[in-house]
């Protein structure tokens, strides 16, 4: 492990390979004891998270594949160095010092840039570093960014933004639920509880929000959703023939999508690329919109 200032203020921590999430997570529950956010910091830690050489199993990759809707090719799909580089971001949200613990947190957005395509036999450098800790209506969220490099040039980028919810808010942005409609499906998914199972399984999140009822409704949900990060990646499975070889994809998460459930997956075409959307099949209430340009 090794740590060097860098221009932009952060210390530079090199691991020697990428952390266990389960150890992690076992982490999360500890920090969630009384007197456990004690050491919590004002702001995120000054610090760049940093591993190298980190090759893609392609045996993953396919059980991936197969959980989120992608075809087997020898390119990476946009949403899988998320699923690579996540046991980094996880080490950097649980240190003690993180300001806002992260059981609990909801991931509200996420945005990826994929700046050209990556292939299965390159090797990717994954840093993680957290940002932007401002006020929200609900309480206070920031992004965590994790970015892929391939021999020093940068391929990918991932900046997911998260809200910690507290009972004071800090009169900050608010979160519009409701403001974008469904747009016409094109497809609708019949969603049971194993999605929430198998995707923790090929992602590392284990959050029991996503693979527990009793873990779900301890944190106010009355029965298991399913994870953000596979609701945006099932959505680019539906467009991946239509996507260029560089891209930005944005999503906001709207509400959740509970455990079982029917939903419906709508795109529109547009000057820049595409409009998308996933809705209640019945309800027509938002779970996620999103954008590629």
């Amino acid at each position: 492990m090794s740590g060097d200032a860098t221009a932009d203020g952060r210390t530079t921590v090199e691991l020697p390979r990428m952390p266990a999430a389960g150890a992690l997570y076992r982490r999360a529950v500890l920090g969630t004891l009384p007197g456990a956010g004690a050491r919590r910091a004002p702001e995120p830690p000054p610090v760049r998270l940093v591993v190298t050489g980190v090759p893609v199993d392609l045996d993953h990759l396919a059980d991936y594949d197969r959980v989120c809707g992608f075809r087997l090719a020898d390119r990476l799909p946009a949403t899988y160095p998320h699923v690579m580089g996540f046991p980094l971001a996880l080490r950097l949200m649980t240190a003690p010092e993180f300001p806002v613990p992260v059981t609990g947190v909801v991931h509200v957005a996420n945005r990826i840039t994929v700046r050209r395509p990556v292939h299965t036999g390159e090797r990717l450098d994954f840093a993680a570093y957290a940002e932007n800790l401002r006020p929200h209506d609900r309480g206070r969220q920031l992004d965590v960014v994790l970015v892929g490099s391939v021999a020093g040039e940068e391929v990918w980028r991932g900046v997911s933004t998260y809200l910690s919810r507290e009972r004071r808010g800090g009169g900050g942005e608010r979160r519009d639920r409701a403001a974008t409609p469904p747009t016409a499906a094109s497809a609708t998914w019949r969603l049971t509880p194993r999605i929430g199972t198998e995707y923790a399984r090929v992602s590392g999140d284990h959050n029991p929000i996503h693979t527990s009822r009793l873990g779900a409704r301890l944190f106010g949900f009355p029965r298991p959703i399913a994870h953000g990060m596979w609701s945006k990646a099932r959505c680019l499975a539906a467009l991946e023939n239509r996507l260029p070889d560089a891209f930005t994809v944005s999503v906001a998460f709207k509400l959740p999508v509970p455990l079982p459930t029917t939903v419906a997956f709508g795109a529109t075409p547009t000057e820049e690329g595409w409009d998308f959307t996933l809705h209640g099949a019945r309800s027509g209430r938002p779970h996620l919109t999103g954008s590629v340009g």
